[in-house]
């Protein structure tokens, strides 16, 4: 599938006026004024004519194409002011947020992990979710940003060998009444060449959901890339939802790209490979589900038990007490919180990258089991969850100290009657943030359990990774974590935005520079 070319570098000439874009962050208010307004001067257009793209790439639509090559071609210092112009010009929010996705499937390979580069696909979603919980004169931030950061990522696949997703072979895609079998059979071979055509001609026969179910089937089928496989299924459709469904097949054929991974391993479905054995207890476990399984009744005891045994448990181990639990009448909602309740005390015992993606990885598989329909399916993603947790708690061991603070022993008992001011309580948790990160999220809790509305730190924090975010770890947490919260049941939700504050920016951190990125690409 892979096919490495090395394509004309264009260089967009002409000048621009240097006008203003961003306002300044001031006073003690939750609400972040990070810009008045876009005010942009005259740039010259790209013409997509202008730049040769590789024979055997894989082209997109005539209304999209010239979009993405203007992405693909224009320098990074000037990509901001180009798409400014062009946005001023009339194009719309889904366009520019299909070219982003469309530009970093067809330039950025998913190899030799579904991480590092190719975060610059997996985080457009976490990009859009932070558009769309903004006010109207922020919305386009976070769009800016990701742009920016196509940039680097096309840089860095270019500098490893320049790989472009390639056209696929028609003469292999499977006729309409084949192609779903033939995607699945070529995914339990783990056959890249097979699945690729596959994958094509059952996304031009069948509907998006069918579709998805299929692809979240073996999106939490494996471990490996710490989570990415399972992010990418529910950031990559989720992103389709956006733009249409018009533009899955390239998008897919990357995904499905992706979800083979298995770098420097033998063929799993012949080997015995450690990261296969928890989906074997799983198959085990659903193969006796009925209709019933979801019928049983909320226990918040069950939930603080579940979340002890993924402090200790193996993967094999979880996905057996999720399936006795659940076969003993506790209702699914009640492990799920357990989940996600596990994945914010990975955050707090150890905030960095191993422990933050098991809280993305939790918001994609929690996201792709509400979305599917399949019973069965839903049980496999929701086992999966739970064997994935223990995995990212032993992964941590292997990057340093992970403390051995737990969430439920937060507490409110010093939370005081009288708040005061909203914002001022807010802006002290934040201004915590980074300096204290215990002290933060235990005023966190102590807001949170006051009836301190969590929308006031919901979009302090949101703002703030406007404003200090400069990583693409950075959209993506926030934006699973600060969308999960409404996710767990109000009993234990502020439990788990405490924890989740230990990753989220603060005011103490350093601007990312952004504001002067653009300035400096407007000028």
């Amino acid at each position: 599938m892979p096919v490495q070319s090395h394509r004309a570098k264009f260089q967009v000439s002409g000048q621009m006026q240097r006008r203003g874009f961003l306002g300044a962050v001031a006073g003690a208010s939750t609400v972040l004024a990070l810009s008045d307004q876009l005010l942009i001067g005259s740039l010259p257009r790209v013409s997509a004519a202008e730049a040769t793209l590789d024979a055997n790439a894989v082209r997109f639509s005539d209304e999209i194409e010239p979009l993405v090559r203007l992405l693909e071609e224009t320098p990074r210092e000037r990509v901001v002011a180009a798409f400014a112009e062009r946005i001023r010009g009339g194009t719309s929010y889904r366009e520019v947020l299909a070219a982003l996705l469309l530009a970093g499937v067809r330039n950025v390979q998913p190899r030799p992990s579904v991480g590092f580069k190719f975060h610059a696909v997996l985080v457009v979603n976490s990009a859009h979710l932070a558009s769309l919980g903004s006010p109207d004169e922020d919305r386009w931030l976070p769009i800016f940003w990701a742009l920016d950061y196509f940039k680097s990522a096309q840089l860095q696949d270019i500098n490893e060998g320049d790989w472009t997703l390639h056209a696929v072979d028609e003469s292999a895609v499977p006729p309409p009444h084949r192609a779903k079998q033939a995607f699945h059979d070529a995914m339990d071979r783990w056959d890249v060449e097979a699945a690729d055509a596959a994958v094509a001609g059952y996304v031009r026969t069948a509907g998006a959901h069918e579709v998805f179910e299929s692809l979240a089937h073996y999106g939490c089928r494996d471990f490996r890339s710490i989570g990415h496989k399972a992010i990418y299924v529910a950031n990559g459709f989720r992103t389709l939802q956006c733009i249409g469904w018009r533009y899955a097949e390239p998008v897919l054929r990357s995904l499905t790209y992706a979800l083979l991974n298995h770098h420097g391993e033998p063929n799993p479905s012949k080997s015995n490979l450690e990261a296969d054995r928890a989906i074997e207890v799983t198959q085990e476990r659903i193969a006796d589900w009925n209709a019933g399984w979801n019928l049983g009744k909320p226990d918040s005891a069950a939930t603080l038990s579940l979340l002890q045994t993924f402090r200790q448990a193996t993967p094999e181990e979880a996905v057996r007490e999720v399936d006795q639990l659940m076969r003993s009448g506790i209702h699914p909602q009640s492990t799920i919180d357990a989940m996600y309740l596990a994945a914010a005390e990975m955050v707090m015992r150890q905030p960095a990258i191993v422990a933050l993606h098991s809280a993305t990885s939790t918001n994609a598989l929690q996201y792709a089991y509400r979305t599917v329909g399949s019973d069965r399916t839903r049980m496999r993603l929701l086992l999966q969850n739970a064997a994935f947790l223990p995995h990212f708690r032993e992964s941590m061991r292997s990057r340093g100290k992970v403390s051995g603070i737990q969430i439920d022993e937060l507490n409110a008992e010093s939370a005081s009657n009288d708040l005061g001011d909203e914002n001022k309580n807010v802006r002290q948790i934040f201004d915590l943030v980074g300096r204290d990160r215990a002290s933060a999220a235990d005023a966190t809790f102590r807001y949170l359990s006051v009836d301190g509305p969590a929308e006031e730190i919901i979009h302090a924090a949101r703002q703030l990774v406007f404003l200090k975010g400069n990583d693409s770890h950075d959209y993506k947490y926030s934006s699973a974590a600060l969308e999960d919260y409404y996710s767990v049941s109000p009993k234990f939700r502020n439990r788990y935005l405490a924890g989740a504050t230990y990753l989220l920016p603060g005011y103490q951190d350093r601007d990312n520079g952004l504001v002067q990125r653009v300035r400096e690409a407007l000028s």
